[in-house]
């Protein structure tokens, strides 16, 4: 009798243990697969600040362009740099996100106010290098948008997983931790509409 109850409990001991097991390592793919897709989104992000050099030197080349305009880009971009976050670790504290949001969301509004301004300069608009780079940033912009949705599936489906039996006990025992989600606003599936605005007219000569 002792000995069936014995197998019993080495049995019982050895399924637990392969649960556990089982559980941890899909733990680890799922917290991967966020962190994986982190670097992505932070892969797109700088992209478009890759872009923004040879933007901001092929309209500073437009005669009479306007400056404040590119020492707003300029400084928006600088503000994103600022905003140090693991490029292997996808967050966890859902200010740090947000910072990092805000900083992002201010370097758009920046792009956005730059295009509107060159419809302005027509010279601008028909060279090549510039058609270019608007393409590119448009390109740019479209993925971020569905890298940033990728990474909320992910998160959402890590997070739900960490906070399910079994999974909750060995989450907090080995440290596993949510992740922060982007947040999504009206509109965020789709890129910031750029609304051009009418070419300025000239000014009557003085008489």
């Amino acid at each position: 009798m002792n000995k069936v109850i014995l197998g019993s409990f080495v049995l019982f001991v050895i399924i637990v243990a392969l649960a556990s097991v089982s559980s941890y390592n899909g733990l680890v793919n799922q917290q991967q697969a966020v962190d994986a897709q982190w670097a992505q989104v932070q892969n797109v992000y700088q992209r478009r600040a890759d872009l923004i050099p040879n933007l901001v030197a092929t309209v500073a080349g437009a005669a009479n362009f306007e400056k404040s305009t590119l020492t707003d880009i300029t400084n928006a971009r600088a503000s994103v740099g600022r905003v140090s976050l693991s490029p292997n670790a996808a967050p966890t504290d859902p200010a740090q996100l947000a910072a990092f949001e805000s900083a992002q969301g201010a370097l758009s509004s920046a792009l956005s106010r730059l295009l509107v301004v060159a419809e302005n300069y027509p010279s601008l608009k028909a060279t090549a290098n510039f058609q270019e780079l608007q393409a590119q940033l448009e390109g740019t912009e479209n993925r971020i948008s569905v890298e940033r949705g990728r990474f909320n599936e992910l998160a959402r489906d890590y997070n739900s997983a960490i906070n399910r039996v079994p999974a909750v006990f060995l989450a907090g025992m080995f440290g596993f931790k949510e992740k922060a989600y982007f947040v999504a606003v009206t509109g965020a599936d789709r890129p910031p509409p750029v609304m051009f605005a009418p070419p300025q007219m000239p000014l009557p000569p003085k008489p």
